[in-house]
């Protein structure tokens, strides 16, 4: 491999991402989920050519990292000798119980192929920027409204049967509803606003496109205006948020039962991974699916087998319930397995995730970056530590290039986000949410509270 990806493009298999401990290589499976065996062997592939580390991302694709320019092509080749077919081209994303769920709306995995060949046809994938995404979603136990797309298609009940609800740019709650249409419109707009998006350059996303080209976009096939479809917003009618379900646990499925299982901070040692999927084999997982919010959806278990699993999990360091507070930490390798890292992430992080667990409700993010990149949360969170010459920076409602309101030692980290929990303990009010506690306090005084305690 001659040449190497910028940073902010997809890692793709085929063109590794240069990082701070070496090349990056990110897949997904075309079947959508692997066997245990292939799994295993995928697992002893990056211990062989890679740093032994495994990720699972936040949108569910599985991260290889460590490599050189030499064993990422060693580790291509054993990828096509287990017989691993991997997407390529725009991603189209489905949820991860596409087509296995009982309380799926529709099947999205029919619609989401046609719209692939038809991308593929129109000669787009080279015209798109490697981030652009469409993600096709049946609804159901496991929804993907936070992942966010450049276009959005998701089903609904309507009188005249199931269609699809249209939107574009972000996430569910703040996309921009377009047409509520059939699957052969659906397919049509989807294409349409791909090639608007073309046009501009492949920094261009939906986000770019102009009013015209989206009442353009709107009345396509001459169907319903945006303010006559259901609401895609994710909010129930008294404006509140509804909370999705977290994808670890147990689902029903039409068939058996699926186990999701998390990696803490969305990163694993190979070897537990192997360990963890040769015990799936031994209860008769068919299936293993990547999941959204780094987690790992073992299928085909039967209800006796799922307690065993889960404990075996647990015994190797996953996470195992959902309301675990390592869920709500997203941290990057950061140092010393990042060159880049400035601050000992994943030590900062498991050490906040047991001494201030009652500040990591549902609604905060905690992003704790070795350095300004941002790799592990490139958008805003409510509390960021992140890494830089002047030890761990503490950023309130920003990202990890936004500007630190406060400093203290990257070994001292934990101890000042422990005072900012203190005081959110002692300050909240009855029903606030850590995050509303945090707004009522102002970024002055949590950056104070960081650095004096």
């Amino acid at each position: 491999m001659n040449a190497f990806s910028r940073r902010g493009a997809c890692p793709a298999l085929s063109a590794p991402m240069q990082t701070g401990d070496g090349l990056l290589v990110r897949l997904n499976p075309v079947a959508g989920g692997l066997a245990p065996k292939s799994l295993i062997g995928l697992c002893e592939s990056a211990l062989r050519h890679g740093n032994g580390i495994m990720e699972v991302t936040a949108r569910g694709s599985l991260q290889i990292r460590g490599l050189t320019a030499d064993s990422a092509g060693l580790l291509a080749a054993e990828v096509d000798a287990l017989g691993i077919a991997v997407r390529t081209g725009v991603p189209v994303e489905t949820g991860p119980l596409a087509g296995i769920d009982p309380q799926e709306i529709a099947d999205p995995r029919p619609l989401a192929e046609r719209i692939r060949a038809a991308v593929e046809e129109a000669g787009l994938t080279r015209r798109l920027g490697p981030k652009v995404s469409v993600v096709v979603d049946g609804g159901g136990q496991l929804t993907l409204d936070a992942a966010t797309a450049d276009v959005r298609l998701k089903a609904v009940h309507t009188a005249a049967g199931v269609k699809w609800g249209m939107s574009v740019a972000c996430d569910a709650h703040d996309a921009r509803p377009l047409a509520t249409v059939d699957a052969d419109a659906a397919r049509d707009i989807a294409l349409a606003a791909l090639r608007m998006v073309a046009e501009k350059g492949r920094e261009a996303h939906t986000r770019d496109l102009s009013e015209r080209q989206l009442a353009s976009l709107a009345g396509w096939h001459s169907f319903a205006p945006p303010s006559v479809l259901p609401d895609m917003s994710g909010r129930t009618e008294g404006g509140a948020l509804e909370r999705h379900r977290s994808p670890i646990g147990l689902f029903d499925l039409r068939e058996g039962q699926a186990l999701g299982i998390g990696l803490p901070f969305g990163s694993m040692p190979a070897q537990n991974l192997i360990d963890l999927a040769a015990r799936a084999s031994d209860l008769d997982s068919t299936e293993i699916r990547l999941a959204p919010g780094r987690t790992l959806l073992f299928l085909g278990l039967t209800a006796s087998a799922c307690p065993p699993l889960q404990a075996s999990a647990a015994a190797l360091g996953f996470v195992t319930k959902a309301a675990d507070p390592r869920t709500r930490i997203a941290a990057c390798p950061g140092a010393p397995a990042c060159a880049s890292g400035r601050i000992a992430t994943r030590a900062i992080a498991e050490k906040m995730a047991t001494e201030s667990p009652d500040l990591l409700d549902a609604s905060l993010t905690l992003h704790i970056s070795g350095c300004a990149k941002g790799c592990a949360h490139p958008g805003p969170a409510g509390l960021t530590l992140v890494g830089d010459e002047n030890g761990a920076g503490l950023v309130v409602d920003g990202t990890a290039k936004t500007l630190p309101a406060g400093y203290r030692p990257g070994y001292d980290a934990a101890r000042g986000v422990a005072g900012i929990a203190a005081a959110i303990r002692n300050a909240r009010r009855p029903g606030e949410t850590a995050a509303a506690c945090l707004t009522r306090l102002g970024a002055t005084e949590i950056a104070e509270l960081y650095r004096r305690n």
